[in-house]
């Protein structure tokens, strides 16, 4: 499954769930529920820690949406965006950060997220962003569970600039409760 496929099926996976991520701070673990594909393992701070199965293959994920967003010009319109955490052991992958940010991006243009003064570059694809040095994805995410917030800025293919704050509160606990789920 590439990168794109997998990031599309995770917004489909927690999107039951979006709806009562937002609207609680403190939401309760969902119970397992057959008509859903994932499950909220738990809430922490501004993070939830998610587990699916799709095709019988564990697939966890930290996820949370920006605790503010600035588009320039203002007042553009865009769909929701998040940023994840994912792991994916049947295909090796630990910690794979990513960001969905709510439109299709500037071709052949770079997002950027920021923590502290750590800085890396991630690579674009439609409404995607990945870190584009997969060697700094480790350091980045020891920068994240130390940081206090995330700032990642991308530009439209229209020309919006928009720039998203993530709190970085739970982001801790939810990666340890991730760790947990999927070895």
């Amino acid at each position: 499954m590439n990168k794109i496929s997998l990031l599309r099926a995770a917004m489909a996976i927690i999107a039951a769930f979006a709806v009562s991520f937002a609207a609680s701070a403190q939401p309760k673990p969902a119970k397992p529920d057959p008509s859903a594909s994932a499950i909220l393992l738990g809430q922490f701070g501004d993070w939830g820690a998610y587990k699916a199965t799709p095709d019988g293959k564990p697939v966890c994920f930290a996820l949370s949406k920006p605790t503010s967003a600035k588009t320039e010009p203002a007042g553009r319109n865009r769909d929701p965006s998040y940023a994840f955490v994912s792991t994916r052991p049947a295909e090796k992958v630990k910690n794979e950060v990513s960001v969905i940010v709510g439109y299709p991006q500037k071709a052949g243009h770079d997002a950027s997220a920021a923590i502290g003064s750590a800085n890396y570059a991630m690579y674009t694809q439609n409404d995607g962003a990945w870190v584009k040095n997969a060697a700094e994805e480790v350091q980045m995410v020891a920068a994240m569970r130390k940081g206090s917030e995330l700032v990642v800025k991308s530009e439209s293919a229209r020309g919006t600039k928009t720039t998203d704050v993530y709190s970085l509160k739970g982001i801790s606990d939810a990666l340890d409760k991730v760790a947990e789920e999927c070895k």
